[in-house]
């Protein structure tokens, strides 16, 4: 299914705040997973979980392995919390998976707050040899208040 990246990222953004408002919060890690893989897979996305993300040195020597909660389209890395709140170390994680996966898109969301979070980070042009740098603070705010206020007209 060919996509933009932007609806795809909607597409996950929704569909994992339906979930969010169905089940609340309080399941662990793995309900909301294969939650939002199932609806996911349901909606004609191709979808896999608990994808293995190799890390290697900068000789090319195989350092280690993640594990990416989500993987959508081949596209898009979803990583999935549970917490109070999300922290510095839970960006730092999607990070780390974007830059070795090689990717430029990511999903972080939190199920475990009251209230749904969820945070994108992308791969700037700019930044391809310094790293990863998250989208603009204005992009995040505005997915906050579409998260909490999905049928509200801007």
């Amino acid at each position: 299914m060919s996509k933009d990246i932007a609806q795809l990222c909607d597409q996950v953004r929704e569909t994992a705040y339906a979930i969010h408002l169905f089940h609340g919060h309080g399941h662990l890690e793995k309900v909301y997973e294969n939650a939002l893989a199932h609806r996911l897979s349901k909606a004609g996305l191709d979808v896999k979980q608990q994808q293995p993300i190799q890390v290697f040195d900068e000789d090319g020597t195989l350092i280690g392995d993640y594990v990416a909660d989500l993987l959508v389209e081949n596209l898009v890395i979803v990583e999935l919390k549970t917490a109070r709140t999300l922290a510095p170390e839970h960006e730092a994680q999607i990070l780390g998976y974007l830059k070795s996966a090689r990717l430029e898109h990511g999903l972080l969301i939190n199920f475990g707050s009251y209230k749904f979070q969820i945070r994108k980070f992308a791969k700037s042009a700019s930044a391809t040899q310094s790293g990863l740098v998250r989208v603009s603070t204005l992009l995040s705010a505005l997915f906050a208040f579409l998260a909490v206020n999905p049928f509200r007209s801007l």
